[in-house]
């Protein structure tokens, strides 16, 4: 069994080197066009140029070893056809070069998987294993991986977790093989010219995300190097319970626009157009304190402590259903504690008394003692 996810670079160019290096019986047993057939046929090719005949294999099977040393081949080989590709047709017709190779063969006996991109700096296509006793239906659709010993009767292996157990799923490393052979699951990275020993050191996972062949966590939705947000402040109305309403416009944190650098990135769909945003007045309403507060789906926070409002009217900050990738930013500015100290001499002592807008100044005096 072959499986490939991903795309050979410069495939268009390497098509006829690769054909010709194979022999007569795979280049003829190849019946369609795609780079996933021609690499099984050099899989097959390169099997055979070990010594070892696809066509009849051993009872027991090739083994572990003899496989994955026959896929390290493959790869390189693939690379080493890609190199030969001319710089200038590169350059001439902008041909993308590199490779997402993500393997998986089987000889009845063992399996062996690989993660592998040829590139330095890029994030290769998300291959996932769960390994364990059992795999059952816990509730009904809802499956689950059961450890009761070190073994591993089951092992599934899938680009994506199958289930919502993520700590039953172990992510495979960039640029490794993955062996499974009876009841041990073994990792061995691919150490080539893209290999990086540093496990501090961070791919962009843009390259994959583009493909569609990243599906995980973080990397759903905007590709990492991309702003999220366009401006660097954002609006928020308020209104007070005498009915004045106002607006004000608070600071985004520079670190959301922090993201992984990345060149010749087009505008993203994750950007936010504020124009585009809910009509923030429409859902900030003034309540009663007396009465309990009305259970919605607008989230009502209290805005972060601001020196200069400790003194105004009760005022209630309602903000929008937004994007859950901007959820955690913080609509108060970054050096409002900072000046917390500097600006308490002009506010004047605080009553333990008094009820505002952050709730009970006992409180506040506990936790911001310098305001006191």
């Amino acid at each position: 069994m072959w499986m490939h996810n991903g795309g050979l670079g410069a495939w268009k160019h390497i098509k006829r080197r690769l054909g010709q290096r194979l022999a007569d019986k795979w280049y003829l047993g190849v019946a369609g066009g795609t780079d996933s057939e021609w690499a099984f046929a050099l899989f097959l090719d390169t099997l055979e140029r070990m010594g070892h005949d696809p066509s009849n294999p051993p009872a027991e099977g090739f083994g572990p070893n003899v496989l994955r040393q026959a896929m390290s081949k493959v790869i390189h080989q693939i690379n080493v056809f890609i190199k030969e590709v001319p710089e200038k047709t590169i350059e001439e017709e902008s041909v993308d070069t590199r490779s997402l190779l993500n393997f998986a063969v089987t000889d009845g006996h063992c399996v062996i998987c690989t993660r592998y991109v040829s590139s330095s700096t890029d994030e290769a296509a998300s291959l996932y294993y769960s390994s364990g006793t059992t795999w059952h239906d816990k509730k009904k659709g809802n499956f689950q991986m059961d450890r009761r010993d070190k073994g591993a009767d089951i092992v599934l292996v899938a680009s994506e977790p199958l289930t919502f157990e993520r700590d039953n799923w172990v992510t495979v490393p960039t640029n490794s093989i993955l062996t499974i052979h009876k009841q041990t699951v073994m990792v061995h990275p691919i150490m080539d010219e893209y290999y990086n020993a540093n496990p501090a050191y961070t791919r962009s996972s843009q390259y994959a995300c583009e493909k569609g062949l990243v599906t995980h966590g973080a990397e759903k939705g905007c590709p990492l190097g991309t702003p999220l947000v366009e401006s660097s402040t954002y609006p928020v109305p308020t209104q007070s319970t005498n009915g004045e309403s106002s607006s004000r416009r608070l600071p985004i944190p520079s670190w959301v626009n922090e993201c992984h650098p990345s060149s010749n990135r087009t505008r993203s769909p994750c950007r936010i157009d504020e124009n585009a945003l809910p009509n923030l007045s429409s859902i900030t309403s003034s309540r009663d304190p007396s009465k309990p507060q009305e259970l919605t789906n607008t989230k009502k926070k209290r805005a972060s402590v601001d020196p200069h409002m400790l003194g105004e009217p009760d005022i209630e900050v309602a903000y929008p259903l937004i994007p859950t990738h901007i959820n955690r930013l913080s609509l108060a500015s970054q050096n409002t504690l900072a000046s917390t100290a500097s600006t308490a001499s002009t506010i004047g002592p605080l009553s333990t008394n008094r009820e505002t807008a952050f709730g009970s100044l006992a409180k506040i005096s506990q936790y911001f003692p310098e305001l006191s």
